[in-house]
C-alpha cells in the first residue's frame, strides 16, 4: 500500500468535464491511499484583501482551457485493473480547507427561484479554521462541514465528454454533504482504470443547495481507493459510520424518488436479506428521503436507512 499527493496544477486539473478519453495524472494500485489538492471558482470570485489564495488557481485560470460551463476538477486517477463492470470504493479519510475564504453567489435565471431575485450577488465569506466556522455578513458564525461536491469517475466513452455539472450514474456533481471525513463513496466503472476526478469543495451546505452554491471553497482530501470486483451495480451509493446511502437523479424530483427507493430496497435485500415486501415496508417505517440538491438540471434524493436496522435483521 502506498500514498500519494496529487497537487493542483495547469497539468492536473481539467475544467467543466468528464471524458473517458482523458488520461490519467496519477495510476495507483488498489489499496492506495492519495491525497488531493483542489480548487474552486473563475477568476471573478477571488477576494481582495488579506486572504489566501492557492498560487497555482492563477496559472489554472490563465492556461486550461475552459471545455464546458462547469467545475475545475482535479484528476483523473486511475486504479489498477479497474474494468468496465466492477465497482470503485473511495473511502473519505480526510478533508481540509486549502484557504481561508468561499463564496456564495445568486444568479438571475438560475437556482430553485429562478424567478424570484433578478440581481446577481456575490459573497465572499472568511472561513475561521480553527473555530471552524464561515463568517456570514449579518453575523451569523455559520458551522463548516467539508465535502467535495464534485466525486465521480469516468464516465461510457459512448458519452463523449459531459459538464460536470449535471450528476449522472458515474457520480459527478453529487452534492451530498454526507459524504464528509469518514464517510465512503461507491461508484460504478464505466471506463478502464476507473479514473476518478474531484472538485467543488464546499465548506457548508443545506440539502437542497437552493441557489445554486454552497459555501465554495478550495479543499484537500484524502481518499483510500479499492477495486471492488465483488459487487455488481451501476449507480453511486454510499455509507457514513451509521447509515446506508442510495440515490437518484433526474430532472423530475419524482423519479429521483423512485430510483433512490428501488435502489435501497435491493440493497437492502443484500445487506440484510430482507423479501422486496419487508425491505419497502422498512423503508416506509425507518428510512428517510432527503432532496440533495434541486440545481444541476438532474435534481437529486438520496435514501438512508440506518445500519443498526439491518444489522439486527441480519443477526
Amino acid at each position: 500500500m502506498s500514498h500519494h499527493h496529487l497537487k493542483a496544477s495547469v497539468e492536473t486539473c481539467h475544467w467543466g468535464f468528464f471524458d473517458a478519453r482523458l488520461k490519467p495524472v496519477l495510476a495507483v494500485e488498489s489499496g492506495d491511499t492519495v491525497t488531493i489538492d483542489c480548487l474552486s471558482g473563475p477568476p471573478e470570485v477571488l477576494p481582495k484583501g488579506d486572504f489566501h489564495i492557492p498560487p497555482e488557481i492563477h496559472d489554472v485560470h490563465a492556461r486550461s482551457e475552459r471545455q464546458l460551463p462547469g467545475h475545475i476538477l482535479t484528476g483523473p486517477v486511475a486504479v489498477a485493473g479497474a474494468e468496465p463492470g466492477d465497482v470503485l470504493q473511495i473511502d473519505i479519510l480526510d478533508i481540509d480547507l486549502r484557504q481561508d475564504w468561499g463564496y456564495n453567489f445568486i444568479r438571475p435565471l438560475a437556482g430553485t427561484l429562478i424567478d424570484d431575485f433578478h440581481e446577481p450577488r456575490l459573497l465572499n465569506i472568511p472561513l475561521d479554521r480553527s473555530a471552524m466556522v464561515g463568517k456570514l455578513p449579518w453575523g451569523l458564525d455559520l458551522p463548516l462541514a467539508p465535502f467535495f461536491g464534485v466525486m465521480g469517475v469516468a464516465p461510457p466513452a459512448a458519452w463523449g465528454r459531459i459538464t460536470s455539472i449535471i450528476p449522472r450514474a458515474h457520480g459527478g456533481n453529487l452534492d451530498n454533504k454526507e459524504l464528509v471525513k469518514g464517510a465512503t463513496l461507491y461508484l460504478p466503472v464505466f471506463a478502464p482504470g476507473g479514473l476518478f476526478s474531484c472538485g467543488d469543495g464546499h465548506g457548508a451546505q443545506g440539502d437542497g443547495e437552493v441557489n445554486v452554491t454552497a459555501i465554495e471553497t478550495a479543499l484537500q482530501g484524502t481518499f483510500r481507493f479499492t477495486l471492488r470486483k465483488d459487487l455488481r451495480f451501476t449507480y453511486p451509493r454510499a455509507e457514513t459510520p451509521t447509515h446506508l446511502l442510495t440515490m437518484g437523479m433526474d430532472p423530475d424530483l419524482d423519479q429521483c424518488v423512485v430510483r433512490a427507493l428501488r435502489d435501497m430496497i435491493v440493497l437492502m435485500g443484500e445487506t440484510a436479506g430482507l423479501s422486496r415486501e419487508d425491505a419497502y415496508t422498512l423503508c416506509s417505517l425507518a428510512a428517510d428521503l432527503r432532496v440533495t440538491q434541486t440545481v444541476n438540471v438532474s435534481k437529486g434524493i438520496h435514501c438512508m436507512i440506518a445500519k443498526a436496522l439491518l444489522e439486527a435483521k441480519a443477526g
